[in-house]
């Protein structure tokens, strides 16, 4: 009956339509690219006061109706300073270039690029991340490129393995949506360390959505969608050569490159590599095991660009990964050894049509992913082998308010496991699982380009593993008034289909013994969500703030319990309730020239059925503060980081008797508060030094694991972990590029 209803109100929507406007601004808007110029699409034209605009599109049209109250015009575009234009009050043909010296005396030039921010025109609410940011911080991967982001909360998935997760909305990184370049990426064998598989360095932005995300990227969106941007051969973040190299405290040595050239008068090749190697054992805390893992990767990513030339254009790429990770014992004969490659291939084709607003888009990947590993005694070797596809059409009714796209997907992912320890309901040994997954979706976008954007979006898929047809509706609705505040509406439902060995490997780095009670189903829940942004203008200085309320309901969920027994992990299906309500009000403003300030709080009351008790889930952080300062005269840069963290839940442990006996049966994690710090220096044209340091209040919990002495005992657990593992960590390092 809901999904009835949804399909009437998107019919109703269909039916209202619009006239162009007859006085009008209209033109092309253009980049710099080798001293030619080329049209941009995706470009923000808007009314500076109103906030009223467009988007250009894949030739780097457009055209924006004129009001006499309305007096300044913006150009903006990720990556350029915003350009505004004075005094347009008549019908005209106007072309704009980003970023270029002009001779009109009405444009004027902003400061430097945001570190993030989010864009008004945009339906939905997105958060982007820009380099501007990821130059903030340490940022050697994408695993620790949010440390400015108040949204997403990064932390240790054990206390030896090394392993890093995400949090959005207070659920697992596991229900939020990884995407590169709009396709999804590092699920099964990669979600335990895919934040380290990507260098900073590689990256031209991230985009964060919380809540449901469009039908056309599929249906695993639950708590969020999480979205890489990696440089390109004709962006000019991609520099012709750029060197990176970086040193900590800890002996973690890294070193970076890109380099671009030119193939024939438009296409172009990107290469870009990464060498990390961590030369030093430590272990500061005095319980005989590493610190931190000792991890050497390579890899490197080549892709091929042809951009839009009359009707055709395509990006091709390819990756390769190799990383080994050895940690445990100091001197002792508890080891764990993992050992991965992985390799991907994709590629995105597009055709434009001669009807405005209408093209056919292709993209495919191809993925494999090798894993050898051993916990102790216990070994745990996989591959996975994926292929994804999805074909999009777009196009219009009558006129560009009304919009659509329809498109079909496919997707195949095998699972070749072997382990050597028994679970309950599951053999030791090999075991393969092929999950094949078809679908098609359609969506539709009503936009009067000055108030109302409706987006209503639907999609059915056929799960072979499961045997199961399910379907996924999703409304976004925003309202923006003519004095900049915005209001978002978001509700939809997602799914995910769980592997719980190949997403959850870490958990074998404890002597818990892992006991599947059922066969695990698809995950499902339901997705709210409410988001008001509004600018002020205070002279010349512009303040944002934000506030959002997300609700999550789960149908289904795979329970991960540590509380029924300290000895092991029950993973059944959910039998009960599940939810997570999480609000969040962040505030950004540059308080000076040059110095930016961003504040933010958020609360999250996140719980779920274990045990057959409704509980407060484990290991998250009730409430978190963020400050971030920012200052840059000149050619310095001084940035200040400090993230307050809140009390949580601790599983029990009262059922392990070294946890009792060394008083490590908490029931509540302490607040504690984190700061990093880091000084950038511009040395002319092409060089570029900074140092930092992370963890300044130098807070570590105390004793991460239990019976560190005795690993191969009953009671070892590395599981407990809920703050720091290590205290203050300095860094240096430097940039050299040639645009």
């Amino acid at each position: 009956m809901k999904t009835i209803k949804f399909l009437l109100i998107i019919s109703l929507l269909s039916f209202v339509s619009f006239g162009f406007a007859q006085n009008i601004i209209e033109g092309t808007v253009y980049e710099e690219v080798n001293g030619k110029k080329q049209p941009l699409p995706g470009a923000n034209v808007y009314w500076k006061i109103a906030n009223v605009g467009t988007v250009t599109d894949e030739h780097g049209h457009y055209s924006i109706e004129i009001h006499p109250t309305y007096k300044c015009l913006v150009f903006s575009f990720v990556g350029y300073v915003n350009d505004t234009v004075h005094h347009m009050a008549e019908p005209q043909h106007y072309d704009h270039v980003m970023s270029t010296p002009i001779t009109l005396s009405e444009v004027e030039v902003a400061a430097r690029q945001k570190a993030q921010y989010v864009n008004a025109l945009d339906p939905m609410h997105v958060e982007h991340i820009t380099g501007e940011a990821l130059r903030r911080c340490a940022c050697c991967s994408l695993a620790e490129s949010f440390e400015t982001n108040a949204s997403v909360d990064v932390a240790y998935a054990d206390a030896v393995t090394g392993a890093k997760q995400i949090e959005l909305l207070g659920l697992s990184g596991l229900y939020t949506q990884m995407m590169t370049e709009n396709m999804p990426n590092f699920r099964g064998l990669a979600s335990a360390f895919g934040l380290g598989y990507v260098p900073g360095t590689w990256m031209h932005g991230i985009s964060v959505s919380k809540g449901t995300s469009s039908v056309r990227n599929g249906y695993e969106s639950i708590s969020g969608q999480i979205n890489v941007d990696f440089k390109e051969p004709q962006d000019d973040h991609a520099e012709k050569v750029f060197i990176n190299g970086f040193v900590n405290s800890m002996a973690m040595t890294e070193l970076n490159f890109n380099t671009r050239v030119n193939v024939g008068e438009r296409d172009g090749l990107l290469l870009l590599g990464h060498v990390g190697h961590n030369f030093m054992k430590m272990d500061g805390n005095g319980d005989g095991f590493l610190d931190d893992p000792m991890t050497t990767q390579y890899s490197a990513f080549l892709r091929y660009n042809h951009p839009n030339t009359g009707h055709f254009g395509c990006k091709l790429g390819v990756k390769a990964l190799k990383e080994t990770r050895n940690s445990g014992q100091m001197d002792g004969d508890y080891g764990i050894g993992i050992n991965t490659e992985r390799y991907e291939a994709f590629a995105k084709t597009g055709f434009i049509f001669d009807r405005p607003e209408t093209s056919l888009g292709i993209q495919q990947q191809l993925t494999y992913h090798k894993l050898d590993s051993y916990f102790g005694l216990k070994d745990y070797n996989a591959t996975q082998l994926s292929y994804y596809v999805n074909v999009l059409f777009d196009s219009y009714i009558v006129n560009d308010h009304h919009k659509y796209s329809v498109g079909a997907s496919y997707s195949y992912d095998r699972y070749d496991e072997d382990q050597n320890f028994l679970m309950t309901t599951q053999e030791a040994g090999p075991k393969r699982r092929v999950e094949q997954v078809p679908g098609a979706f359609a969506e539709y976008v009503f936009s009067d380009d000055h108030h109302w954007t409706v987006i209503g979006g639907f999609r059915a898929d056929y799960n072979t593993y499961y045997e199961r047809m399910f379907y996924t509706p999703r409304l976004h609705v925003r309202f923006r008034t003519h004095d900049e505040l915005a209001l978002r509406l978001s509700a939809g439902k997602g799914y995910r289909s769980p592997n719980v060995l190949a997403e959850n490997s870490t958990m074998l780095a404890s002597s818990r013994a892992i006991r599947f009670l059922e066969q695990p189903k698809m995950e499902e829940a339901w997705n709210y969500g409410v988001n008001i942004s509004k600018h002020f203008d205070v002279g010349e200085k512009e303040i944002q703030l934000l506030l959002d309320a997300y609700r999550t309901d789960f149908v289904n969920q795979i329970i991960l319990d540590r509380d029924a027994d300290a000895h092991e992990i029950r993973i059944y299906n959910l039998n009960g309730k599940s939810y997570s309500n999480c609000a969040q009000i962040q505030l950004d403003y540059e308080l000076f020239k040059n110095f930016d300030v961003s504040a933010a709080f958020r609360y999250t009351d996140v719980k779920m059925t274990i045990n057959d008790s409704l509980r407060e889930k484990p290991f998250v952080n009730r409430y978190k503060g963020l400050l971030t300062l920012s200052y840059a005269p000149g050619t310095w840069q001084f940035d200040l980081i400090t993230q307050f963290n809140g009390d949580s839940r601790i599983p029990g442990m009262s059922g392990n008797a070294t946890a009792v006996a060394d008083g490590q049966n908490l029931e509540r994690s302490p607040f504690y508060v984190i700061m990093n710090a880091q000084i950038t220096k511009r040395l002319g044209k092409h060089w570029e030094v900074y140092a930092g340091g992370e963890n300044l209040t130098n807070y570590k919990q105390q004793h991460p694991l239990v019976a560190a002495s005795e690993p191969f005992g009953n009671d070892f657990d590395a599981s407990m972990v809920w703050g720091p593992l290590s205290g203050i960590r300095g860094y240096v390092g430097f940039r050299f590029q040639i645009r």
